[in-house]
Parts: C-alpha cells; sequence; structure tokens
C-alpha cells in the first residue's frame, strides 16, 4: 500500500514544478477546446466557400477588370499631354497671325505719323538748285522744324481775317537762306525746292542779277549763272506791280529776269529763289509764298546718282558716293 502511493507522488511530479494534478487537467481541458475552436472556424470558411461560389467569381472578375484598367490607363493618361499639345500646337499659327497683325499695324501708324508729322522724303528732277542739289539727289525733309499743315482751311466766323491753311506749329522758325520745300500757289498737285530768300518785312530788289536785300548788296557764292541771255520782260512778272515799294511808277514797271524790284514782302509771304538764277522758276515769276504752303526744311541727302547718265542700271553704277549722307547746306 505504500509501494503503490509513493508511484501516484511520482507521476504528479512529472508535470510543471510546483503544480498539482488538478492544474495539469485544466490545461490539457484548454488546449482541446482552442483546438476545437479552430477547426470549427476553418470548417465555418469552407462552408461559406461553398455556400457563395458566384460571389466569388464576381470579386475575381472585378479583380481581373481593375488590373487591365490599370494596364490601359498609363497609356491614355501619356496620350493625354499629346493631344493637348496637338490641340494647343493647333492654335499657334492664329496666334502668330495676331501677333504679326498687331506688328504691321503699329509700324503702319508710326509710319503715317513719320511721315505725316516728322520727315519726308523727295527727288530732285531739275536744276534750278544746281550747287546746292543736283538732279537725282533723295533728300530728308524736317517737316517738324517749320511745322506740318493739315487738310482744310481755318476760316474765323466773326473777325474778318482771311481763310489759311491749318497747321501744326514747329518747333523753329525759317530764317533767311534755309532751302525749303513748298507747296507753289500755280502748281498745287507739286513741290518746289527753293531757297528763303526774302522774310516778311523785308525789301528785295536785283539789278543785271546781283541781289539787294534792304538795301545792302548780297554776296551770294552758292548762284549759278548759265545762261547770260535771255532777260527779256516776262508777262509772268507782271504781279510785281502790285507790291512795288513807293516811288516806282506801275505804269513804266518793265520787270525781267535779271531786274526788277525793289518789291516790299507783307506779312507771312516769303519770296523764294533758286541758286540757278537762269533757269529757276521761282518767286520772280509765280509770285510771293504763303506760308501755310511751307512743307519742311530739307536737311540732307539720302542717297544719290546721276540721273542723266545712259548706262543702263545707273541708279546702282552711278552712284554719287560723296553726296550720300552730307548735309543741305
Amino acid at each position: 500500500m505504500a509501494k503503490k502511493k509513493k508511484r501516484r507522488y511520482k507521476g504528479a511530479a512529472s508535470g510543471k514544478r510546483g503544480v498539482g494534478p488538478a492544474a495539469v487537467k485544466a490545461e490539457e481541458d484548454s488546449r482541446d477546446q482552442d483546438g476545437a475552436r479552430d477547426q470549427d472556424g476553418a470548417r465555418d470558411q469552407d462552408g461559406a466557400r461553398s455556400r457563395d461560389p458566384a460571389g466569388a467569381h464576381e470579386r475575381g472578375k472585378a479583380q481581373d477588370r481593375s488590373k487591365a484598367q490599370d494596364r490601359t490607363g498609363a497609356p491614355d493618361r501619356a496620350e493625354a499631354p499629346d493631344r493637348a499639345e496637338a490641340s494647343g500646337g493647333a492654335k499657334e499659327p492664329d496666334g502668330a497671325l495676331v501677333e504679326w497683325t498687331k506688328s504691321l499695324l503699329v509700324a503702319a501708324v508710326l509710319f503715317v505719323v513719320i511721315r505725316t508729322f516728322i520727315l519726308q522724303t523727295f527727288v530732285i528732277t531739275s536744276g534750278s538748285m544746281e550747287g546746292a542739289l543736283l538732279v537725282g539727289d533723295f533728300l530728308i525733309a524736317n517737316r517738324a522744324a517749320v511745322g506740318v499743315r493739315l487738310p482744310g482751311r481755318i476760316c474765323p466766323p466773326i473777325i474778318p481775317v482771311p481763310c489759311r491753311g491749318a497747321r501744326v506749329p514747329g518747333y523753329s522758325s525759317v530764317r533767311r537762306g534755309d532751302i525749303l520745300v513748298f507747296d507753289p500757289p500755280h502748281e498745287p498737285d507739286l513741290k518746289l525746292v527753293k531757297r528763303l530768300i526774302g522774310l516778311p518785312g523785308d525789301t528785295v530788289s536785283m539789278k543785271d542779277g546781283v541781289l539787294t536785300l534792304n538795301g545792302q548788296v548780297q554776296s551770294e557764292p552758292y548762284v549759278k549763272h548759265q545762261n547770260p541771255r535771255g532777260d527779256d520782260p516776262d508777262p509772268r512778272m507782271t504781279w510785281q506791280a502790285e507790291h512795288l515799294v513807293d516811288g516806282i511808277p506801275i505804269e513804266t514797271y518793265r520787270p525781267t529776269r535779271d531786274n526788277w524790284g525793289p518789291l516790299a514782302i507783307p506779312e507771312d509771304r516769303y519770296f523764294m529763289l533758286g541758286d540757278n538764277r537762269d533757269t529757276s522758276l521761282d518767286s520772280r515769276y509765280w509770285g510771293l509764298l504763303e506760308g501755310w504752303r511751307l512743307e519742311g526744311r530739307a536737311s540732307f541727302i539720302y542717297f544719290s546718282y546721276n540721273k542723266d547718265s545712259f548706262r543702263p542700271f545707273a541708279w546702282l553704277r552711278e552712284i554719287r558716293f560723296g553726296r550720300v549722307f552730307s548735309r543741305i547746306r
């Protein structure tokens, strides 16, 4: 009896140290319960899959579609910028056309403003100013210096003042000896270039081709005399009788090319002469020049060639390089 008790004690001692037989049995029961729960959970999952095969199939198809979209979405997204660039590129020509149109409009406005109010070009076609200007000279006239004539005329409604051309005042006054471009009274569509000799209030005359201004003989080194003959009375010079100074009988006045005057220059009138006195058609013949007819002061020559040359391409082969970009005096 004592030996049998000893064996049970040894069996108990094979468990954990300090734990009795009851604790060992409780631990074994706990492990059995955990194993049973795991088996039940696995059976439930298998049962759920077996009960809903269509849902699993749909979920698989959804996953496949998602993967397909991911694969095809990348090229679409890559093509989107290309389409945007293509559409943007199609609009570029329109934008360039608009910019070109704006540039051309600005250039046209600047050209009109400069030509109307600042500078204007002219070509010498006659020899009346030979010495200072030659046939074939291309010159630039400063319009802003003497003022700019505007279209139309100013006629005061109340004050009894004659109508005169509308003008934008210049930044300087014309001076005696200036070479001016103007619109002559006898040819409305013609532009002439002459030297200013008489200002308002001056008295001018000529005797044997020598100019007298305000009673003093003038030295004119720029004047040319090429045809001494031809000093005959001219009916175009009869207008001078209205402007003769006191003491000169109108009845016996017979002006000629080299002998005329003295003439009194009234207000806002100018007396113009060409440097080539024997061939120039100037104020001696067509009269005094009104101030509003002035177009500009000849400033410099920007190109010149021998226009009378018979050589082909004279504008290229007969250039007067010594006169290009030279000042006019």
